[in-house]
């Protein structure tokens, strides 16, 4: 059997409709990589996953750099959630923030499994074509 993903927002998403369908109040998972807690109330679920201490990596962190000129966002305007802390894990598939042109928003992933570790771009900045935005340490 492989491991589940749990920075998989899929897995996040099912997990929780599930536990609210039960009526489960949360759940939390610890493994040696990391841990994830869910708590369902009556506002909605809140997903919290400590800080993981990033692992030495022998090659140079990879920089997510912009794709377009556009305002930087480090998370979507609409949503009502609080900043998520550094370090911790991504999956290549994780949305780490957007690019907003006008009122259209360009998702922006992390492009590569590791430890996201620096936000190098101020929310709300303009940034240009292939501007630095964010480091992922690849795990060794």
């Amino acid at each position: 059997m492989s491991a589940i993903d749990f920075s998989d927002p899929a897995t996040i998403a099912f997990l929780t409709d599930a536990l609210t369908a039960a009526g489960v109040e949360g759940l939390e998972i610890s493994r040696p990589d990391g841990q994830i807690r869910i708590v369902i109330s009556g506002e909605g679920a809140r997903i919290t996953a400590p800080a993981a201490t990033p692992r030495a990596s022998h090659s140079p962190p990879v920089v997510v750099k912009a794709p377009l000129a556009g305002h930087f966002c480090a998370a979507h305007p609409a949503a009502a959630v609080t900043p998520q802390t550094l370090p911790r894990f991504v999956s290549d598939a994780d949305i780490l923030g957007f690019i907003r042109v006008g009122h259209v928003l360009l998702p922006l992933r992390a492009g590569h499994s590791g430890v996201l570790t620096r936000l190098l771009a101020e929310p709300g900045a303009l940034v240009g074509f292939g501007d630095p935005l964010f480091e992922i340490e690849l795990p060794s």
